[in-house]
């Protein structure tokens, strides 16, 4: 055996045991991060039972029975998003999930505290035996936890389903029927002036779509155009979305129109916050779209030329400080609404994110107790944390600035201030 084999056999040994090195150490810290989940899944199942407990306790006696639970509920939620930075609404659904997997699933839950599956596989076990009879579960339970402790995630999926689909009581008629009552469309902003429009619909629905869009792409790439594939399918929905032109239309046609001629075809009411030297045609600093963020100059002067309604927003160019809010209403409490809901941009209360349009505009210190209505008194709260923070162990004040200090129950505090300049 040559030198020089010898030589490659040493290399080759070193690398696989410095392989196994990097291969043991991951796993390892994947059974320790799926036994931290674990953890928290028994905490957070804890944390709903004392919520449940304690909710004659904590919540006035003014809500009916029902309505306390889940107030009840919903503060504790709370004080934990806030405790971690996390959305509410997060921490409601792992609290939900938690439950389910300690109270229904506990032979998925230990499996997952050993290590031997992640986080990911007991939330598709436990999202797949949601719609399992209860005869049922024990037997899906037995079959498909030796599946996800031996498989991917992706692999699992298939095989829940599937189990899932044969243990079911119900046809799938029936279920679809029921289904097709949550379709709808989400809108997710993105980064750089762009976004998400997601549709939840039937599954023929969405091929039909599917089937539409690529059919006229394909006619445009016939006729020459030079826009890729994923290009081609985004300008096809769009036109057919917004143009107001049949599929044949869009067909017939051959090429299809580009992002800009269809967005001469967007008729909203907008609300443009625009910086004063951008305005004056000596600045390209971005304008911001209400709901959105930041877009260039070029496309809010298309959307707002086309726009029934428009408020144009004008913004001091270095501090952001608002210089007018424009007087499309004279009454001065209009006004005053909408300086507020442009100060706020969401709901104050710390980690909501629901826009300052869709939330009551709340006197911190009530009118009753002798609060004003002003700018230094009023800030913007949705719904569910404007009568959350009327609950016992909740309370809000509101400094210099437009600045809010929240206590809650468990005596944490934190501070949220106004939505800064989009520029």
């Amino acid at each position: 055996m040559t030198e020089a084999t010898l030589t490659a056999m040493r290399a080759s040994d070193e690398h696989a045991a410095r392989l196994a090195e990097f291969s043991d150490h991951y796993a390892d810290i994947q059974r320790r991060r799926a036994n931290l989940d674990a953890e928290e899944a028994r905490l957070l199942a804890r944390s709903a039972a004392y919520a449940d407990a304690f909710a004659d306790a904590t919540v006035p006696a003014i809500f009916p029975p029902a309505e306390r639970l889940a107030l009840s509920r919903r503060s504790t939620c709370a004080a934990l998003a806030m405790a971690t930075r996390t959305p509410e609404r997060t921490v409601q659904r792992a609290t939900n999930d938690a439950e389910r997997l300690v109270n229904e699933a506990p032979a998925v839950l230990e499996s997952l505290e050993a290590g031997r599956i992640s986080a990911r596989h007991a939330q598709t076990i436990i999202d797949q035996l949601s719609d399992v009879p209860t005869a049922g579960r024990a037997v899906f339970l037995a079959e498909v936890l030796p599946v996800a402790e031996q498989s991917t995630n992706a692999y699992l999926r298939k095989r829940a389903r599937v189990l899932r689909e044969r243990l079911h009581p119900e046809s799938i008629t029936a279920r679809a029927t029921r289904s097709e009552a949550d379709r709808r469309v989400e809108f997710e902003p993105a980064a750089d002036g762009m976004a998400w429009v997601h549709l939840f619909t039937t599954a023929p629905i969405a091929q039909g779509i599917i089937e539409r869009v690529e059919a006229a792409a394909a006619e445009s790439r016939k006729a020459g155009d030079t826009r890729t594939c994923g290009q081609l399918h985004a300008d096809a929905l769009a036109a057919l979305a917004l143009t107001g032109v049949t599929p044949d239309d869009v067909m017939s046609s051959a090429v299809l129109p580009h992002p800009i001629e269809v967005q001469e075809h967007i008729t909203p009411t907008v609300q443009i916050t625009v910086p004063a030297l951008t305005m004056a045609g000596v600045s390209d600093a971005p304008a911001a779209l209400d709901g959105y963020g930041p877009i260039d100059p070029e496309t809010a002067a298309r959307i707002a030329v086309n726009a029934p309604s428009f408020t144009r927003i004008l913004v001091q160019p270095e501090t952001g400080a608002v210089l007018s809010v424009g007087r499309n209403q004279y009454r001065v409490p209009a006004d005053l609404q909408r300086a507020v809901r442009l100060r706020d941009g969401t709901c104050r209360a710390p980690g909501c994110g629901r826009r300052a349009r869709a939330c009551d505009l709340d006197h911190s210190v009530a009118w009753e107790d002798g609060g004003v209505t002003d700018v230094g008194n009023l800030a913007c709260l949705c719904r569910h944390h404007h009568r959350m923070k009327h609950l016992p162990g909740w309370n809000l004040d509101h400094g210099p600035g437009g600045v809010l200090d929240w206590t809650t129950p468990d005596g944490k505090h934190h501070r949220t201030e106004p939505d800064p300049a989009p520029f």
